[in-house]
């Protein structure tokens, strides 16, 4: 898995790779006991500082998608199927209120909203 970091995002670089850990877990391409990069290899491969990576990595095993063995380094943990639904729902809601963000800064209409979204699950 590769992670590409964008400098001149607003979003704080622990955020991203917290989020592209998180979505790879929940799309399944880091899968249940797959080995992450410890701490220090990511941060000299992303040329970033270790504890914006020890940050994302606490934020990770805080929600549960993780968890760290002293001197063994982090792995991907199993998730229960109904939370890996409730994790997967929550991740479609935050994805969807930056939509509707975006959809109120441009001012676009609950209805045409609705009709979009309907006329997206129907292809």
């Amino acid at each position: 898995m590769e992670i590409i970091i964008n400098q001149s995002s607003l979003v704080p670089i622990y955020e991203q790779i917290y989020g592209q850990i998180k979505n790879a877990i929940l799309s399944q391409i880091l899968l249940p006991e797959d080995h992450l990069p410890s701490v220090r290899q990511l941060s000299k491969e992303l040329q970033i500082s270790a504890l914006t990576v020890k940050k994302s990595y606490d934020y990770l095993e805080k929600d549960g998608l993780i968890s760290t063995i002293h001197g063994k380094g982090s792995f991907v943990n199993k998730i229960h199927s109904s939370r890996f639904y409730e994790e997967q729902l929550k991740d479609f809601e935050e994805s969807l209120d930056q939509l509707i963000e975006k959809s109120l800064v441009y001012g676009i209409e609950q209805s045409d909203i609705i009709a979009i979204l309907e006329m997206k699950i129907k292809e």
